[in-house]
């Protein structure tokens, strides 16, 4: 396989990357962290402005109708910048859920204004700490009451609405709740990383519509986590090789007995260990945004395979900053504790590593059997 970016998807990453620069958005991430905001309200409306959260729904719902491959260098110039906004949850997950099975009267009551940012959507699926599976599932469905407790909800306390995992009898069902309707109890929670808020949503009783009414709720979901891991993993490579950018440049400018410390041995071998972690990450982050694209079968491996790759590329990157800033890296004002926050975040945002790993290891077995 020979994967590369069209001139045109490199052309909008370069721009992207200019206009967060722009935006500050790094600063906004810390004024996030300090304050008392769940995101950034001008950022997020200039994000909306750029038109990146209608990227891929189609035009007659009025988005732009543009492809995966674009919303990949998005995504990879979001998590560069720390973007402190709903993007991810609204536009990965509660977008792409709409648009993949979303009845007709659902996509012209959800997508317009998800492309206008009119409102903002999140999935909610995570009960417990236990590996996720349909025997897990303790949130119930009866008729159209949802009653059941999702936690660890990304943006669940400023969303509108919830893509929401439950139990229809014996099967597993996907369906739609307005997080203002009577019934929703939804508690904020503090996390590692401010900037990107989180709540539990308690539901009893609430009014709920079936999304997908006549497919496999389970495997459903699973499908939308695979489709959003390849861009989870875009976000994470983003912040890896700002990591290693930062890293970097402070080793260049940084003396110690009378030399830059990038010329000390023990400064190279890390660098260059960050930067073998970073285009590792890269190499299976293009292989899933060709599966993505294309929607290969081969999509459960390449999206496992980015998730991993990109989680551990962002883990390793972000430590190793911190330590070779040495003891300034550890101090409130430098911003490489904002990025170890973030890798931390994103690490357990759709599932752990080692839920992926495990989803790896299945797909793998899977494709060997064929």
């Amino acid at each position: 396989m020979n994967f590369e970016f069209s001139s045109d998807q490199m052309l909008l990453k370069d721009q992207a990357r200019k206009f967060l620069e722009s935006e500050e958005s790094v600063k906004k991430a810390r004024e996030v962290l300090e304050g008392e905001q769940t995101h950034d309200e001008s950022l997020w409306e200039s994000v909306i402005e750029m038109g990146w959260t209608a990227t891929t729904i189609p035009e007659e719902f009025d988005g732009l109708g543009l492809g995966y491959l674009e919303l990949c260098v998005i995504a990879e110039e979001l998590g560069r910048s720390l973007a402190p906004t709903p993007f991810s949850s609204s536009v990965y997950l509660a977008t792409e859920a709409l648009i993949s099975l979303g009845s007709n009267e659902q996509k012209q009551s959800y997508l317009p204004k998800l492309a206008t940012g009119e409102i903002i959507g999140t999935l909610a699926h995570t009960e417990s700490t236990s590996s996720p599976s349909v025997e897990n599932l303790t949130c119930e469905l009866n008729g159209n009451k949802l009653n059941g407790t999702k936690i660890a909800v990304t943006d669940g306390d400023i969303a509108n609405f919830a893509v929401v995992s439950a139990k229809e009898g014996e099967k597993a069902v996907l369906c739609l709740v307005d997080l203002s309707t009577k019934g929703v109890e939804i508690t904020s929670q503090n996390t590692l990383d401010p900037s990107r808020s989180h709540a539990s949503i308690n539901f009893k009783d609430a009014e709920a519509d079936i999304l997908g009414a006549d497919v496999d709720g389970w495997i459903a979901l699973q499908e939308i986590l695979d489709r959003a891991a390849v861009l989870f993993a875009f976000e994470q490579l983003g912040g890896a090789e700002a990591c290693m950018n930062m890293a970097k440049e402070y080793a260049m400018g940084r003396f110690a007995f009378g030399r830059p410390i990038a010329s000390f041995q023990a400064i190279k071998h890390k660098i260059a260990d960050m930067y073998i972690a970073v285009e590792l990450a890269r190499s299976n982050c293009y292989f899933g945004a060709w599966a993505l694209s294309t929607d290969a079968p081969e999509l459960p491996t390449a999206a496992a395979t980015s998730r991993v790759s990109a989680s551990k590329a962002f883990h390793e990157c972000s430590k190793e900053n911190i330590q070779t800033h040495g003891g300034m890296g550890f101090t409130w004002e430098f911003d490489c504790h904002l990025y170890y926050r973030r890798c931390r975040q994103l690490a357990a945002n759709i599932g752990s590593q080692a839920v992926w790993k495990n989803k790896l290891i299945s797909s793998l077995e899977r494709a060997n059997q064929i």
